[in-house]
């Protein structure tokens, strides 16, 4: 079993049960007490579960997004690095579709004041990019989702298809070796889709906790993935896994 894989199934347990403690874990995924401590270390501080004395409790979760305030100090370097490293795959007068994660926030600061056209459901996005005035900016609409940041909704779907671009860079809650590319919510899911469907190339960027998570709403394969930018933190079993299926993962930072 992969550590991503263990680790999202100890969430799961964990979630089911309300609390577990250390020695049960290590006998459920036969590992030693020790592996499942690392385990937790990682998990509480990726906000999966909260540890306790001697084992871990659930934390009350649902399929509503955490909000842009809270998202945007998780894994801030990583977040930085991965939208520096998207940057380079622009070019001038590129079309680009950017989502309402906050690794694209960053890929926007980043992005030079040169003649571009970026398509974004975010209203960070939007005003990040105000400031350039070499860039075309094209906002979806739609229902203004405020934990987010994001407009979502029949809109926000329907202006996509009104576009083709030739890249698009999304994020996501979660990826999964076999069940692919997933959002916290149908909303997010609907509208990441149509932004994939609109590309020539996508991008997925995520730093290395989304990976082995399957979150509420699946919106798409991973065979569909042109390429996905991450950390150098991802897991190397994971990495491996992607590598023998022909996937471009780019690491980026140190």
């Amino acid at each position: 079993m992969l550590v991503a894989e263990r680790q999202q199934k100890i969430v799961d347990a964990v979630n089911e049960k309300n609390s577990l403690r250390v020695s049960e874990l290590s006998q459920m995924f036969s590992v030693t007490e020790e592996t499942i401590r690392r385990d937790l270390e990682k998990l509480e501080k990726d906000k999966k579960l909260r540890r306790s004395h001697g084992g871990a409790v659930k934390i009350n979760q649902s399929s509503h997004e955490i909000p842009y305030s809270e998202r945007k100090v998780i894994n801030v370097q990583e977040k930085k690095d991965i939208g520096i490293e998207a940057v380079k795959h622009v070019v001038e007068g590129d079309s680009l579709i950017l989502d309402a994660s906050t690794t694209a926030y960053y890929m926007a600061k980043a992005l030079p004041n040169v003649p571009l056209t970026v398509v974004t459901n975010s209203v960070k996005v939007a005003i990040e990019l105000s400031e350039k005035k070499e860039i075309t900016i094209i906002s979806t609409g739609g229902i203004l989702n405020t934990r987010s940041m994001a407009y979502l909704g029949p809109l926000a779907e329907s202006s996509l298809d009104d576009y083709h671009v030739n890249k698009a860079f999304i994020s996501c809650k979660g990826i999964h070796l076999v069940r692919g590319i997933s959002e916290s919510n149908e909303q997010q899911a609907r509208i990441k889709r149509k932004m994939l469907e609109s590309a020539e190339i996508n991008f997925v960027m995520v730093d290395h906790s989304k990976f082995g998570i399957q979150a509420f709403s699946r919106f798409a394969e991973l065979d569909i993935v042109d390429h996905i930018l991450s950390d150098q933190k991802i897991d190397n079993e994971i990495f491996q896994k992607l590598s023998e299926r022909s996937m471009n993962v780019i690491r980026v930072g140190t």
